[in-house]
């Protein structure tokens, strides 16, 4: 049976990764991909093999394994040497004796070949089938957002919350940004379980929050560089102190789902409807004033969004394109 080995940083999980050990898995009965991962970089490993485990999870000759390694013992450099090469092929006799074949699209891999004594084969070296880096990624993945790997995207999507106080229009614009990016929006879920504010118990809100998270975790995977989402976990807790005067405590998970790249938050000059199932205008103004102590106190910034519901849309664009340029 030959054994054959692929090793990279997947730094991120991209196309021509996967078109590689596709093209590895051809050559040999058992194919290990390593995943060196050092102290000094900013994705964890476990993540990296999550990508990798999900992407080839029907394949089961393909096996994902996690090198983590200190910089400090062994040498990572983007220069391919023999040197360098000798101190990884000491590394790797040792947790894998029987390899047979080396796959690889970088010269080091004919180095690891040659200390090894094992076959090599060489994939895409210049890069004509998949003209991307893992660098170049890293640097602008909305700009490389088509060469990342399906599992690996929600690493890089940019969450944008949308907050507010009653109607300001959050439900719409959450929709027609969605729509603008051709992306998946998430909505408020307050409504799925109570029918007015003023109708709202205590026991409801860590419902509406497990509910609102599990949401944006299920989006998540479908969205196309960014998601929008209408309300988050602060403006829940903050409803909870509002109406009730009581803490809202709620699992890691929700609070790890709350995590946004930037919040909109829509001013209250927008005209108030009231539907019957929201405050009163003077109470829904006092909301304004709540969330927006709330928001300060948590020091958490955000962009400011006023006008008619037409200015909200252009200023939230504007702003979207200019701090996110691809």
């Amino acid at each position: 049976m030959k054994k054959g080995l692929v090793l990279g940083k997947f730094y991120p999980l991209h196309i021509g990764h996967i078109a590689l050990i596709n093209f590895a898995a051809l050559h040999c009965d058992e194919l290990t991909v390593l995943i060196c991962a050092s102290d000094l970089e900013s994705i964890a490993g476990t993540l990296r093999k999550a990508w990798l485990d999900e992407t080839f999870s029907n394949h089961p000759a393909i096996q994902p394994v996690l090198l983590t390694y200190k910089e400090a013992e062994l040498p990572n450099s983007s220069v391919s040497s023999r040197e360098i090469a000798a101190v990884w092929a000491n590394k790797i006799r040792t947790v894998f004796p029987d390899i047979g074949v080396i796959i690889s699209s970088e010269p080091y891999g004919a180095y690891l070949a040659e200390q090894l004594n094992c076959t090599y084969h060489l994939f895409d070296i210049e890069r004509k089938q998949v003209p991307v880096s893992s660098t170049l990624i890293r640097n602008n993945p909305l700009r490389y957002w088509d060469y990342i790997a399906v599992a690996a995207r929600p690493f890089f999507c940019k969450k944008i919350c949308l907050s507010g106080t009653e109607s300001t229009g959050k439900s719409t614009l959450a929709q027609a940004l969605a729509e603008q990016y051709n992306t998946c929006y998430v909505p408020e879920m307050a409504r799925e379980i109570i029918q007015e504010t003023e109708q709202c118990r205590p026991e409801q809100l860590p419902e509406i929050a497990r509910l609102h998270a599990a949401t944006i975790l299920k989006c998540l995977p479908s969205a196309n560089r960014f998601m929008f989402v209408d309300t988050d976990l602060r403006i829940t807790q903050s409803y909870s102190k509002f109406l009730f005067g009581k803490e809202l405590l709620v699992e890691d998970w929700i609070l790890e789902a709350n995590q946004f790249d930037c919040h909109l938050y829509l001013n209250k000059d927008a005209p108030y409807i009231q539907d019957g199932t929201r405050l009163d205008v003077d109470r829904r103004n006092a909301l304004d004033r709540f969330h927006r102590q709330e928001l300060n106190r948590q020091q958490i910034p955000f962009f400011e969004l006023s006008g008619n519901w037409q200015d909200r849309f252009d200023r939230a664009l504007h702003y979207i394109n200019h701090r996110w340029v691809y």
